[in-house]
């Protein structure tokens, strides 16, 4: 039988979805899922076209399931995991990367922040705090990336690029995700900038791990990033 605390949890959790586009983690996704349950009820891996049995994993470790029948892009994967939240009454949205590099520690905090300040956007960055460890030539990429962002939304922005945030529904709803590959994370910037709603960054720890770099948080990944905001 659910105890007080577990019931009061699920109550305060129930206007809450972690969003989490998923592309082939088989691995690590099953993990991912399991440490974020326990501290949010409801959790949604969208599967974009995976090949490697990933979506069975992250089922059985708690999350529902959205599939894309052919991979789309991780714009596309968070635009429809946004619309199924928004669906269900979700309140908040956070968005959460599926190859374990985020802390859900760092998520609750900053969904507890929303709440307490009256938030519509908290973004997380690695580069408030001395946490993150990403190495010279990738923190000089990411840093060259949030000039270009930073100049290009007329947002003042310390990590334009990471994953993880917290938005609230009157956001989220003016949210129309276009951009399939890395410029993705510009055009949400630049769309929840024009909305006007109050927004903060938070100091969160990025994780890199060996897998991580290699499933897309390497250099050649950051400087991916830099070719798609000038040719977008």
């Amino acid at each position: 039988m659910p105890t007080a605390e577990t019931r009061a949890r699920a109550s305060l959790e129930a206007d809450t979805w972690v969003v989490i586009p998923l592309y082939n983690e088989a691995q690590v996704i099953g993990d991912v899922v399991r440490d974020l349950t326990p501290a949010f009820s409801n959790v949604v891996c969208i599967d974009d076209g995976s090949h490697d049995g990933g979506a069975s994993n992250a089922r059985a470790a708690g999350a529902r399931i959205v599939t894309h029948p052919i991979n789309l892009g991780q714009g596309a994967a968070l635009q429809t995991g946004f619309e199924y939240a928004l669906e269900r009454g979700a309140k908040y949205v956070v968005t959460f990367d599926a190859d374990g590099q985020h802390r859900v520690v760092d998520a609750k905090a900053m969904l507890q922040r929303a709440r307490d300040e009256e938030l519509a956007i908290v973004f997380g960055s690695r580069f408030l705090d001395d946490r993150t460890k990403p190495g010279f030539l990738k923190k000089i990429v990411l840093k060259t990336a949030v000039a270009v962002t930073n100049f290009t939304t007329r947002t003042r922005l310390t990590d334009a690029h990471n994953g993880l945030r917290v938005i609230r529904a009157d956001a989220l709803r003016r949210i129309k995700l276009r951009q399939d590959r890395m410029a993705h994370g510009t055009e949400i910037v630049v769309q929840l900038g024009r909305t006007g709603l109050p927004y903060v960054e938070q100091p969160v720890e990025v994780i890199y791990t060996d897998y991580s770099r290699a499933k897309g948080q390497s250099l050649l990944n950051s400087v991916n990033i830099l070719i798609d905001l000038i040719i977008r």
